[in-house]
């Protein structure tokens, strides 16, 4: 788990464009309470009996998370297959010793404070490390890699992709509450873990991969960190893979709109590679107006305004899927990406029965539905 700047370099220089990884993030659910329940050890070691399912599945900090991974697709479309197999998989492992699995960004009823913390020499150090800041993070997202040849243009691709991330979790918007109450929010969940967590969020822009090594070894140089995985910004050049990772997005609801999500964050990084190569001009924002739209998103989602940096004026939030999709048709050409986004969010459709009157359990039970019947499918042997 440390840190070999010179390997990493490599990584990256052998690193093929356009591979992709995806990493869902699941509560474990009491079928009948919907509650967290602390079963991660139980579905893990259950999973021993399935060679596939065991190499696929990683535990997220609290042990009533569960995490799936699809593992290396050589495009986007095989990573999807994996994926797809790995859930009908992980599902019917849950549903056979009696769990369910719900996918929104944050949990709306359980106490966070009575979730253990996995036991594992990673998360023991994050534990003591993080603390109160450690045991708040109840939260479930979407990570999605991909594959970017050489150190020096990951690193160009992540300062491109900055400005994108709020436009990302705007659309990706799956968590209104927290700590059984509606949080006026459409991301707590980013408010929990984004503006909680040290290294986290929107990162500064480097230009090369000299200056991101060189504060790598700063933070390793004053004990700051001892691993990669304690970098948790929201778009990171990994080092362990060669790619390039967006991690800004909560957990999507259905199946639906978590591959339509990947497909379009796929389509913006190998954009941004694409306006990388070619030379395209790129004004790299400050931090601080790249903050005044993450909080747009994290408070209002699709449903506020976003804005136009370059323009410097407001447009409807409800327009940044278009936008994307605009701007990186040309790599959607190249790779086959149709994205078909809903025209609701997860949190728009939970906002709006709580609108009607709906409790908190009424919400959750409809989304964890929606979760059951859209990416529990029957394994194909």
């Amino acid at each position: 788990m440390s840190i070999d700047l010179n390997t990493a370099r490599e990584t990256f220089e052998a690193s093929v464009d356009f591979t992709v990884g995806l990493e869902e993030e699941f509560a474990v659910l009491d079928p009948e309470t919907l509650a967290l329940v602390p079963r991660f050890d139980e579905l893990r070691d259950a999973a021993a009996a399935d060679p596939v399912l065991a190499e696929s599945i990683a535990g997220e900090l609290i042990a009533s998370e569960i995490e799936i991974r699809s593992g290396r697709g050589e495009d986007f479309h095989e990573a999807v297959a994996r994926q797809r197999d790995r859930r009908r998989r992980l599902f019917a492992l849950a549903s056979s010793r009696g769990a369910a699995l719900g996918a929104t960004g944050t949990h709306p009823l359980s106490d966070y404070r009575e979730q253990p913390i996995i036991d594992t020499e990673h998360y023991r150090r994050l534990d003591q490390d993080l603390r109160y800041v450690a045991w708040r993070n109840n939260t479930f997202s979407l990570h999605v890699h991909v594959g970017v040849h050489g150190a020096d243009r990951a690193v160009r691709v992540c300062d491109r992709l900055r400005p994108v991330l709020p436009l990302l979790l705007a659309i990706s918007a799956n968590s209104p509450y927290l700590d059984e109450q509606d949080s006026g929010l459409h991301s707590a969940r980013s408010q929990a873990f984004t503006r909680s967590f040290p290294r986290c969020g929107v990162p500064d822009s480097y230009g090369s991969w000299s200056a991101f090594a060189a504060y790598v070894d700063f933070l390793l140089r004053t004990r700051s960190v001892v691993e990669y995985t304690q970098l948790w910004w929201s778009i990171r050049p990994h080092v362990d893979f060669g790619t390039v990772e967006v991690r800004i997005c909560d957990a999507q609801t259905t199946a639906g709109e978590s591959e339509s999500l990947a497909a379009l964050i796929v389509a913006c990084i190998a954009q941004a590679t694409r306006d990388d190569d070619e030379g395209v001009p790129f004004e790299d924002p400050p931090g601080r107006l790249i903050e005044e739209n993450l909080w747009r998103a994290i408070r209002y989602g699709r449903d506020g305004h976003l804005i136009d940096l370059g323009r410097v004026e407001a447009y409807p939030a409800a327009e940044a899927p278009g936008r994307l999709l605009e701007w990186s048709a040309p790599a959607r050409a190249e790779l086959a990406l149709e994205p078909a986004l809903p025209e609701l969010n997860g949190a728009q459709r939970q906002r709006r029965m709580i609108d009607a009157g709906a409790e908190p359990a009424e919400v959750f039970a409809a989304a964890v539905r929606e979760t059951r019947e859209t990416y529990a499918q029957e394994v194909v042997a």
